[in-house]
């Protein structure tokens, strides 16, 4: 009996024994938390490091050259450029116009004069500016052409702004065959030339 009984303990003891070298020991849980917050320093610290690689050098030190700006002349009207050209505030309120259709009176462009002729040339123009034109304004030869002996007739009355007027200049042709022209303009008392300019054309023959 006793025999029995101990050949039953040493064989439990054996299946103990070999039960407990095969068996394999547990791995331990991982911490989830700790895990994503080592993640996150991780991003974290790479974030920092591009922002400071990429942070912009901002200059504190003064442009050496100044701006360029643009012409002023590149948009201005003829009467502007004229009227900054002169210096003075003379003349601001003067403008003369024409309708192209209406301009010319008589002595249309080409008309045959013969050598020496005498003739007046008239014109209708418009006072497109803000001063009336009275005494002291005239219509002057700007040069271009030939003045063909001109002398323009004093105006007779004031030409409100808005108002249409006929202008006049005594010529006398050329003795010498060919094709004439001669361009004038409106100028004020101050000698300030309006920027329109008016014009006889004949053919002498």
């Amino acid at each position: 009996m006793k025999t029995k009984t101990i050949l039953s303990t040493l064989l439990i003891a054996l299946l103990l024994a070999a039960c407990g070298g095969q068996a394999t020991p547990s791995e331990p849980t991982p911490d989830v938390a700790a895990v994503r917050t080592s993640a996150a320093s991780t991003v974290i610290a790479q974030f920092t490091l591009t922002a400071a690689a990429f942070t912009p050098t901002v200059s504190t030190d003064e442009p050496t050259e100044p701006p360029v700006l643009l012409d002023e002349t590149a948009t201005a009207t003829p009467e502007e450029i004229v009227q900054a050209s002169t210096g003075t505030d003379e003349g601001l309120c003067d403008v003369l116009s024409y309708d192209p259709l209406t301009v010319d009176v008589n002595i249309p462009d080409n008309t045959v004069m013969t050598p020496g002729q005498d003739f007046i040339k008239t014109w209708r123009v418009k006072n497109d500016g803000t001063c009336p034109w009275g005494a002291g304004y005239v219509l002057a030869f700007t040069g271009t052409g030939d003045d063909m002996d001109g002398q323009f007739i004093a105006l007779t009355e004031v030409v409100q702004p808005g108002q249409e007027v006929e202008v006049s200049v005594q010529f006398k042709a050329p003795a010498e065959t060919g094709v004439y022209v001669s361009t004038w303009t409106m100028r004020n008392p101050q000698g300030f030339t309006f920027p329109a300019a008016i014009y006889v054309k004949i053919i002498v023959q």
